[in-house]
């Protein structure tokens, strides 16, 4: 394998896909992964042959290339507004006949329907709710009056919510995250129960994350769970705390890793590695390496191309050459520089499974 590049230990990721499966069947709740954050088709099979109900994504796009691969059952998370894109979503629904989209705009629903009456089509959507993140979502109390507004496009089916507290995922501490999750998603359970009541139809209350999937799924109305990064996690999540640990740890192993090479050891205080800004996205902790033995190494950015690898006095130095794989900091935009995965099991490289979806930002 030539550095800098992916590494993904299969057997790690499987078990993640696994663990947060029998969690969520525990507690009677479905998932809706969300492929926003490895970006690959393969993956996504794999969690819906686990047990995954659907599939999320964020973009159009994302979704056309997950329907060409075979996925049928996707939610759209993010809202589209422009009626370019709003019209390629009846052919979208030839190869996804499960589609799902959420709206939070009346004008965006009138061109929705425009578009699926034109082609003779119908469309499941959800209402999406602005639960404290301020990105997208209408305020709940709003929620009632927009769907009697929705009433007048026949070609869009109320299916129920979606709910995402994005600013709450990475709160360190657990009990904090757990009040602050909490806290904001009673008022999305509330709305969903009057919905229900008044639209029977309305059945899915979707949301959370993965720093919230074992807080959210103890939310009596929550339906579905749109956990992400779990399937890959990254050095930012590692530092969140899980339930009942003192320390920082977390449910999910990282089996997402960034391989690079040792390019320069001329200087006592570091060495110089092949990974830098092109190649890891800088957001949220530090990379960290992964292997035991390197685990008094610090990185730094040292620029577009490299980085380094502080090594304090008396400890042992990598030698020019040396491979050290790092875990990242946030695994998903991370990804999205890529082309693959270099999958290994049992500690040998398998086969590479391309991020398909990688560029699919429109």
């Amino acid at each position: 394998m030539e550095t800098p590049c992916l590494v993904m230990d299969a057997d790690l990721m499987e078990a993640n896909l696994h663990t947060l499966q029998a969690a969520v069947n525990r507690a009677g709740k479905a998932l809706r992964p969300h492929a926003k954050s490895h970006r690959c088709s393969r993956i996504a099979h794999r969690q819906v042959q686990v047990g995954a109900v659907g599939i999320c994504v964020a973009k159009l796009r994302e979704a056309e290339v997950l329907a060409l691969s075979g996925i049928t059952d996707i939610l759209l998370t993010g809202p589209v507004a422009d009626s370019t894109r709003l019209q390629r979503v009846p052919a979208l629904l030839e190869r996804a006949p499960h589609l799902m989209l959420v709206l939070d705009s009346h004008e965006t629903a009138r061109i929705l329907h425009q578009s699926l009456a034109a082609h003779n089509r119908s469309l499941d959507i959800l209402i999406d709710l602005d639960v404290g993140l301020h990105r997208t979502g209408i305020p709940p109390c709003d929620a009632v009056s927009f769907a009697r507004a929705l009433a007048a496009f026949p070609t869009l089916r109320l299916r129920g919510i979606q709910a995402y507290a994005g600013q709450v995922q990475h709160i360190r501490a657990f009990e904090e995250r757990r009040t602050a999750s909490l806290t904001c998603m009673k008022e999305a359970g509330q709305t969903f129960e009057s919905l229900r009541r008044q639209y029977p139809a309305c059945t899915i209350f979707t949301g959370g994350g993965t720093g919230t999937f074992d807080i959210d799924i103890e939310i009596p109305a929550l339906t579905d769970l749109q956990a992400g990064s779990y399937a890959l996690m990254d050095a930012d999540y590692r530092t969140v705390q899980s339930r009942g640990c003192l320390t920082p740890t977390h449910t999910f192993t990282p089996p997402l890793r960034l391989l690079t090479t040792v390019i320069g050891t001329h200087h006592p205080s570091h060495v110089t590695v092949d990974a830098g800004l092109k190649t890891m996205y800088r957001d949220g902790a530090s990379p960290v390496p992964a292997e035991p033995e390197w685990s008094h190494l610090s990185y730094e950015w040292f620029g577009d191309e490299y980085g380094r690898l502080l090594t304090p006095p008396g400890t042992r130095r990598p030698r020019c050459g040396d491979r050290i794989s790092l875990y990242v900091s946030h695994c998903d935009p991370t990804v999205n520089l890529f082309d693959a995965f270099n999958m290994i099991r049992a500690g040998s490289p398998a086969e590479t499974w391309p991020i398909d979806l990688r560029g699919c930002s429109q």
